[in-house]
């Protein structure tokens, strides 16, 4: 880094700036908001998971759990406890400067759907994929009922046998 031309000092032209903290727009702006959030919310008991450490869990039976989904500067909380959430919501809006969009019914690009009476729960990418068939011009391509060659022979062999199998994959 060197100094901006306009703030060039006589006799300490090998000094730079130092910042005080990360300003939005720079290469690390990304970086230091998350370990921000990272901090904030281990720091209030939650753990990140092992598989995404974008995914945060606090609790360990399911009454009381809570999970938090962050992606970039979206998030969505998940729970049974309505006060729970809604205390995390206020706290994090203290810290943070947040707005509270409701019952979630899209991200990323998914389409939530609810049944809360036969306690259903709808996930759907049909408008994402919609769109992207949109934007490569197949809109009006032909369905077909499987993806694969005709000639291509499905085997067991190559399917997980076991647990661990399953996790590795």
């Amino acid at each position: 880094m060197s100094q901006p031309e306009v703030y060039v000092v006589q006799g300490k032209k090998h000094m730079v700036c130092n910042l005080q903290k990360s300003l939005y727009g720079f290469k690390q702006a990304p970086r230091q908001w998350y370990k921000r959030f990272d901090s904030y919310m281990l720091h209030h008991g939650f753990r990140r998971t092992l598989m995404d450490h974008c995914v945060y869990v606090k609790g360990t039976i399911i009454a009381e759990l809570i999970t938090l989904l962050l992606y970039v500067d979206d998030m969505l909380i998940m729970g049974k406890n309505m006060y729970e959430i809604k205390d995390l919501k206020a706290k994090l809006n203290v810290t943070f400067k947040m707005k509270d969009l409701g019952q979630a019914e899209h991200i990323l690009g998914m389409e939530i759907k609810r049944d809360r009476t036969h306690k259903l729960l709808w996930l759907s990418h049909e408008k994402y994929v919609l769109k992207v068939l949109q934007r490569f011009n197949m809109d009006s391509s032909k369905a077909v009922n499987c993806p694969l060659h005709t000639h291509f022979k499905m085997s067991s062999k190559v399917t997980p046998q076991s647990k661990e199998e399953q996790l590795d994959v």
